[in-house]
């Protein structure tokens, strides 16, 4: 059966269509507590239109009589309180007699976004993106708990893609080279690609065997198209790069290789 984790405020602000943000709190008994939290091995969770995605958050977990388990763990964006991630659960590993890493497995269906706030008016599916925190709820062996806030913060991306063409191919030493390319990124509402406009992307150029230098930079169009002209001056391969937002995924295009005639 399928949980839609989030603390009960948040579900209650976003079935009012409230954007309200999860205060941040740590309460229970004894000497338990989470020390130290990993999640998806330290990278962002990068999250497209069709794959499911799933990631862990690895939890530290110590307490002087031993850990027991981890009885609850939740995530949602710590602005407006959306979560629409499912908990598999979690195990926990020994590592010394007070200490245990406990890891909760997670996953996000981009087909479940859309529909997990629809029935607000005014939802955007695509709010869900952004800063994240999780939380837990600890147990030990001799009955100790804590129920703790925020005991990490993480980004949740749209995936973005992004692709390269340089014509002619090949072309003349000291000849004009057009370099073409389109970024697009994800739209959790109707689960397709969208062009990501007004972004500014870097043209970059390699000779074989070198590595990617920036020539200029370029804005994507209403499509998110772009475009550059630059003289052909060697061979080598040019590709389109993106740093990403604070909502989008970092990403390179593929590298066009250009031959001189």
């Amino acid at each position: 059966m399928r949980r839609r984790i989030a603390v009960a405020s948040a579900v209650a602000a976003v079935a009012a269509g409230i954007v309200v943000a999860p205060a941040a709190h740590a309460e229970g008994r004894g000497d338990i507590r989470v020390t130290r939290t990993v999640v998806n091995g330290g990278g962002n969770v990068i999250v497209g239109v069709k794959d499911v995605k799933r990631f862990t958050i690895s939890m530290t977990v110590k307490d002087n009589s031993g850990v027991k388990k981890v009885s609850r763990v939740s995530a949602f964006n710590s602005a407006n309180g959306y979560g629409p991630v499912d908990y598999l659960g979690s195990t926990c590993k020994k590592s010394n007699r007070t200490t245990s890493v406990c890891t909760a497995t997670m996953q996000v269906d981009p087909a479940w976004i859309d529909s997990y706030g629809s029935g607000n008016k005014g939802w955007d599916a695509n709010a869900v993106a952004g800063e994240w925190q999780v939380d837990a709820t600890v147990q030990a062996n001799d009955g100790d708990y804590w129920i703790s806030d925020r005991v990490a913060l993480f980004k949740v991306k749209r995936a973005a893609s992004l692709t390269t063409d340089a014509t002619p191919e090949p072309v003349r030493k000291g000849a004009t080279l057009t370099v073409t390319g389109k970024l697009s990124r994800a739209n959790w509402t109707d689960r397709k690609y969208h062009g990501f406009t007004k972004q500014v992307v870097k043209l970059q150029y390699k000779k074989a065997g070198g590595t990617y230098s920036t020539v200029r930079t370029a804005t994507t169009d209403s499509k998110g198209n772009l475009r550059a002209t630059v003289k052909a001056s060697a061979a080598g391969s040019w590709r389109w790069a993106f740093a990403g937002t604070t909502t989008t995924m970092k990403v390179d295009s593929p590298g066009d290789a250009v031959t001189l005639k």
